[in-house]
């Protein structure tokens, strides 16, 4: 998840989580903060983008290295 603003001064800009999509369509979503702050767990790609979007400001960028 590639950030430009952090409205809520939490998670910082630019790569700020990677995740994993499984292909049950699950998506796993690990962050990068300092405080070690956690892992969600999405039931798709759609939830994470308006969960943590914040209106086009988050892009989420897949690769699909393995």
């Amino acid at each position: 998840m590639d950030r430009e603003s952090d409205e809520t001064g939490v998670s910082g800009t630019g790569v700020v989580a990677d995740a994993v999509e499984f292909d049950s369509g699950w998506v796993v979503l690990s962050w990068r903060a300092d405080d070690g702050t956690g892992v969600g767990v999405y039931p798709d790609t759609r939830a994470v983008e308006r969960i943590h979007g914040h209106d086009g400001k988050t892009i989420v960028r897949w690769s699909d290295r393995q």
